[in-house]
């Protein structure tokens, strides 16, 4: 347990190195930090990834693991499974906290222990998390989905609320737990309300007895004028079609002003105020770059953008250090968009410098500037409907549909991985079959109360006895003013 008053904290400090290799740390074991590692695996260096979990997460899949569709592992190998054949690769499970660009070291905790460790060269891509534009408050309400955990979460309160509209007798509170809301009309918004439709209107009709899943209603909530803005207004107007064809309402210019426990406020284009009562909300309206970002910039003075990612230069490092490399959505250059691709061709191409600055030479080699490749953009709807943007061509429907599910089986990790998710895929979009639909009180509750948790650790004088206590009178009300609803 976080709690300070039982928390023993060990130090410890890497000793000094001596041996000659060149040694690489990298931040993040995202796509960009892994498939760095996996380049550098016949340099002559050797890899240090360091992450705070212990897997890599296919990220663009997450909404399916949300909706039941794919499980966990199929989506998140373990990283020391994934390098383990790669002799100079290591893994160190960590939470980076500070980095010190004079000192080329790093220092990250884990479980109340601190360690410290120096670099040669250094990659940091420890992405992006969700951004609630100030507005953090709506988090307790409304997860995002960055994260394994977001995404149990989010399966444990969709399938939680119609088990919820099951026990309930009003019909008011019923049409409130059977109400999905979803912010943020990007790829994860649209892709996450299509497959919350398909799972009211196809997978669960029948399984309950009181309520016809059919009855739900799912809102798809965005600030801007078109859906997938990055697509073009043809692709996103097919894909408003197609939302709507199964179900989804689409609202647009429609600005959230507050989520609560039972529902979200917002402004419509016409300014006025409009009150839509949800049990269930999705958060995916923007993200804002790791806060490791912000120590780069003020140590080597480069710029910060809105989104807190750090103006890189040309060859993708820092400025005044040729050996600290940024990639993927923490950087800044170029306009580039923050997908996977980015990360992907950032890592090879920092993997690529490295290996060529480790090999002897009288001088540090020249770098060409780093060139991204487009390889386009796209989205699912629904099954066998999808959106394909590549460079000028625009693809819609099946066909598209089949080159997303090419795409995303040949970037998923591991032989046995992509198998499995094909068999799931078979099964789901073939039949109406979804083999991930457990969900446990847990994975609901738990992130608020570890919250809660760190913040009562904080707290001078909070002993473990009350922080417990607190919480458990705070989770015990919470369930009875659920009863008292749904009794109602």
């Amino acid at each position: 347990m976080a709690i300070a008053a039982i928390r023993e904290e060990l130090v410890m400090n890497t000793p000094a190195r001596t041996e000659a290799r060149h040694r690489v740390v990298i931040v993040g074991s995202g796509f960009g930090g892994l498939f760095a590692a996996k380049a550098l695996r016949r340099a002559d260096v050797d890899v240090l990834v360091v992450d705070r979990t212990s897997h890599h997460l296919f990220q663009p899949l997450l909404y399916q693991v949300a909706t039941g569709i794919l499980s966990e592992g199929e989506i998140a190998p373990a990283t020391r499974m994934v390098l383990k054949k790669q002799s100079n690769a290591s893994v160190m499970l960590g939470d980076v906290t500070d980095i010190d660009l004079a000192g080329r070291s790093i220092t990250l905790t884990h479980q109340g222990r601190t360690t410290t460790t120096e670099y040669d060269s250094l990659i940091v891509s420890a992405g992006a998390r969700q951004s609630y534009f100030g507005n953090d408050h709506f988090a307790e309400h409304a997860p995002g989905m960055k994260t394994i955990d977001d995404a149990l979460e989010l399966r444990g309160r969709i399938l939680g609320a119609f088990e919820r509209a099951e026990l309930s007798t009003a019909a008011e509170e019923r049409a409130r737990l059977l109400t999905f809301v979803v912010v943020g009309a990007g790829p994860t918004g649209v892709e996450m309300a299509g497959q919350i439709a398909e799972l009211a209107h196809r997978t669960l009709v029948g399984a309950y007895r009181n309520i016809d899943t059919r009855d739900a209603r799912i809102v798809l909530l965005d600030a801007a004028s078109t859906v997938l803005p990055p697509f073009g207004d043809r692709l996103g107007s097919t894909a408003a079609e197609g939302l709507e064809k199964i179900g989804v309402e689409v609202r647009l210019g429609a600005a959230v002003t507050d989520v609560d426990a039972d529902g979200v406020t917002i402004k419509d284009g016409r300014g006025e105020t409009v009150r839509i009562e949800s049990a269930c909300k999705v958060w995916s309206a923007g993200v804002e770059a790791s806060p490791l970002a912000r120590q780069l910039a003020e140590q080597s003075g480069a710029e910060l953008d809105r989104a807190g990612r750090i103006a890189v230069r040309e060859d993708l490092t820092v400025p005044g250090h040729r050996e600290v490399f940024v990639i993927g959505d923490m950087m800044a250059r170029d306009r580039l968009p923050g997908v996977a691709q980015v990360a992907i061709q950032g890592g090879r191409y920092a993997a690529q410098q490295i290996a060529a600055d480790a090999r002897p030479r009288a001088s540090a080699p020249d770098r060409l500037p780093f060139r991204y490749r487009d390889k386009g953009s796209m989205a699912t709807i629904s099954r066998f409907n999808a959106v394909v943007k590549v460079g000028g061509v625009e693809l819609a429907g099946l066909l598209a549909w089949i080159l997303w599910l090419a795409v995303h089986v040949v970037y998923v990790v591991g032989f046995r991985s992509r198998l499995s998710t094909l068999m799931s895929w078979t099964w789901t979009f073939l039949g109406s079959w979804r083999g991930q639909l457990t969900v446990t009180d847990q994975q609901v509750l738990a992130r608020n109360v570890l919250g809660k948790l760190v913040l009562l650790d904080r707290c001078e004088g909070c002993s473990p006895i009350r922080a417990v206590q607190t919480i458990s009178s705070e989770h015990a009300n919470l369930l009875t003013s659920r009863k008292r609803r749904s009794s109602s």
